[in-house]
């Protein structure tokens, strides 16, 4: 198992194109919790994802009560501006399941209401409501790859980068919780 990424409802295409770039980037999971405030063939998600929507592995649920049928509650950590606790303590384990909330909303207060304990927040200065959410998977995703001893570098140096025009995400790596693949807890093999 590996760690992944959960956005509960996005709401902004260029948000989530960059969490699917640096969950290709990570070889991270993204799964997104419905509705989505886009079609995944947005312009814009297409966009900010770049060429590397095929490296991404996708699963997409129709709502929360699907996702928690699909992944065991232990796996979840939580992230919220409301958090209890900072994220340098969360305990990171190499199947961790990071859960954010979306961009407009944040964190659902059922969910920190009923998981307390498992709420982190990114220390930041008062003044600062909250950071982009693109940001915030970005912080804890590095840091939670660095707790758990991840190699990301094969030490070769890397190709010259694809130049034709980003097309839309590929449907073989693009999953749906309601035709689970019987894997188990929401993961999926390449």
């Amino acid at each position: 198992m590996s760690l992944t990424v959960v956005v509960i409802e996005p709401q902004i295409p260029p948000n989530t194109g960059n969490i699917a770039r640096l969950c290709a980037a990570t070889d991270t999971s993204l799964q997104l919790i419905e509705p989505l405030g886009f079609s995944l063939d947005d312009d814009q998600l297409r966009r900010a994802g770049l060429d590397y929507w095929n490296e991404v592995d996708l699963w997409v649920h129709p709502s929360w009560r699907e996702f928690r049928a699909a992944v065991s509650r232990d796996r979840c950590l939580y992230f919220s501006a409301h958090g209890g606790q900072s994220y340098f303590l969360a305990p990171f384990s190499p199947n961790s399941v990071l859960v954010f909330g979306n961009e407009t909303m944040g964190l659902p207060a059922r969910i920190r209401e009923k998981h307390p304990e498992r709420v982190y927040r990114i220390p930041m200065r008062p003044a600062v409501r909250s950071l982009n959410l693109a940001t915030a998977v970005g912080i804890v995703l590095y840091e939670a790859l660095r707790r758990v001893g991840a190699q990301l570098e094969d030490r070769t140096p890397p190709t010259e980068a694809p130049t034709e025009r980003p097309g839309r995400p590929r449907r073989d790596r693009l999953h749906h919780s309601t035709h689970h693949s019987g894997r188990g807890e929401g993961q999926s093999e390449p």
